[in-house]
């Protein structure tokens, strides 16, 4: 090897070390999220068993890409809101944990926009996103 190939090696290693450092690999789903519209009324999961719900009331509604004929039911899922319509309306660096306690579509409770990856509670709903917001663009991961 030439001196000039070998001067430039542990400057290649560095930059591979630091890349690894900033760049973000990320194993959770792209989708959306919307909030409940009250009153709020889950019955496809554990139908109105109030200890199936966390105490946080951190929970939500499976839309049919995660439904999975009910297996959702009880699944935790970490959730963080990337984007939305109007600028600011993320809470930066928020995540949170829910648990599915229903499905979307069948939901008595009217999501706010129909057609979501998920349906928040208005707990979990606002600790990621302004109120003011009625959809979300999230990522989610189990």
């Amino acid at each position: 090897m030439s001196k000039v190939h070998l001067h430039f090696q542990p400057l290649i290693l560095l930059c591979l070390v630091l890349s690894t450092l900033f760049i973000h690999y990320s194993l959770a789903d792209v989708g959306t999220a919307a909030q409940y519209g009250s009153p709020f009324l889950p019955t496809a999961c554990f139908g109105r068993d109030a200890s199936q719900f966390p105490s946080s009331n951190m929970f939500g509604a499976a839309g049919e890409g995660i439904w999975d004929n009910g297996a959702a039911c009880g699944r935790q899922y970490e959730v963080r809101c990337i984007s939305a319509a109007a600028p600011g309306t993320c809470i930066p660096g928020q995540t949170i944990q829910i648990k599915i306690v229903d499905r979307a579509q069948s939901s008595v409770s009217r999501p706010s926009v129909t057609g979501t990856s998920m349906v928040l509670s208005t707990t979990a709903f606002q600790a990621i996103a302004s109120s003011s917001s009625s959809f979300l663009n999230i990522e989610f991961q189990q």
